[in-house]
């Protein structure tokens, strides 16, 4: 693995991940609801923030670009990325509203989710895609991390925008619409996701053909599926399709796996690595980062990037289009 250090560009929508920790002893007399006695209060970037503080944990320079408002969970986020010295470049506006996720916590169980969100204007989500294009020119390497809360409404114009500058996008999809993604260098779909658009499979050969069938039609080089316990699934232009299995030792929470997933791919391809490769890392990561609590992210240690050779992978079909 080379030691040249190459920015990644990440860009979507970010927000604040506050957790609410306590105990329940009993429940309340005004409803059949248990009460939570806070004992404390834990804050964490989720979404496009929680893969770039992945990048950074596994080594890479990072610049994020998101929406944020002119509020105090927005100044929390601003904080965080400063802290983990990430580039946080966001569109601030007194219009838009930070997004928030609030969760009430009991021996580290979810009681309840709180999501504090409202749809962008036009004019903000406009100022953020001319930023990033602006800045395409000096970036190999773009995520576009989309939880579908309006950041990235201008996708299809920033990956044509990006591919003229020779840019590789790896974006993290959401939603039924993948027709946005067109051209994109890497789409992440989880099983979900790819069943919203392709409809459901009965087994491997299926799963293969909508795979790369969805591939061919968004003109993708690269589409790789996410499987949760079934691992993942590398279908590519011309090749075939590369099957791993999970490497999961116990899982706790998969709050961020996505996050993860595309920010070990990035860090390794930045890294000179070839994509077989750099998924049997991601992969790798995945598994550990879900045997955690919470939004959380990989350290190289615990990945063992510096020590341990890639995990294996099978070629298991040759339907490349």
């Amino acid at each position: 693995m080379t030691t040249a250090v190459k920015p990644i560009l990440v860009v979507g929508d970010c927000m604040l991940d506050r957790y609410w920790e306590g105990a329940v002893d009993r429940i309340s007399p005004e409803a059949p609801v248990p009460v939570l006695q806070v004992q404390g209060e834990t804050r964490r970037a989720g979404g496009a923030a929680n893969v770039a503080l992945n990048l950074v944990a596994l080594g890479s320079e990072v610049r994020l670009l998101t929406l944020a408002g002119q509020d105090e969970a927005g100044a929390q986020l601003a904080a965080l990325m400063d802290s983990a010295g990430i580039h946080f470049d966001p569109v601030r506006d007194p219009a838009l509203q930070t997004i928030q996720k609030i969760r009430s916590v009991c021996r580290r169980q979810q009681l309840l989710r709180i999501d504090f969100e409202q749809p962008p204007p036009p004019q903000c989500v406009r100022a953020l895609t001319e930023r990033v294009l602006a800045l395409l020119p000096q970036h190999e390497w773009v995520l576009l991390s989309d939880y579908a809360k309006g950041a990235l409404a201008h996708s299809a114009e920033i990956i044509a925008a990006a591919r003229r500058h020779g840019c590789k996008v790896l974006v993290d999809p959401k939603g039924e619409d993948f027709a946005r993604y067109y051209g994109a260098w890497l789409l992440k779909p989880n099983a979900a996701e790819l069943r919203a658009v392709m409809g459901r499979w009965a087994d491997d050969v299926q799963l293969l053909h909508k795979a790369h069938e969805l591939r061919s039609k968004l003109r993708l080089q690269h589409l790789l599926v996410t499987l949760g316990e079934q691992g993942m699934a590398l279908c590519t232009q011309g090749e075939g399709c590369l099957r791993m299995p999970a490497q999961v030792r116990e899982v706790y929470d998969v709050s961020g796996a996505g996050d993860t997933v595309l920010a070990t791919l990035a860090h390794t391809l930045s890294r000179g690595l070839p994509l077989e490769e750099a998924v049997r890392w991601a992969n790798r990561a995945a598994g550990i980062v879900v045997g955690k609590f919470g939004t959380a992210s990989v350290s190289r240690e615990e990945l063992g990037l510096d020590a341990a050779p890639a995990p294996s992978a099978t070629t298991i079909d040759n339907q490349g289009a």
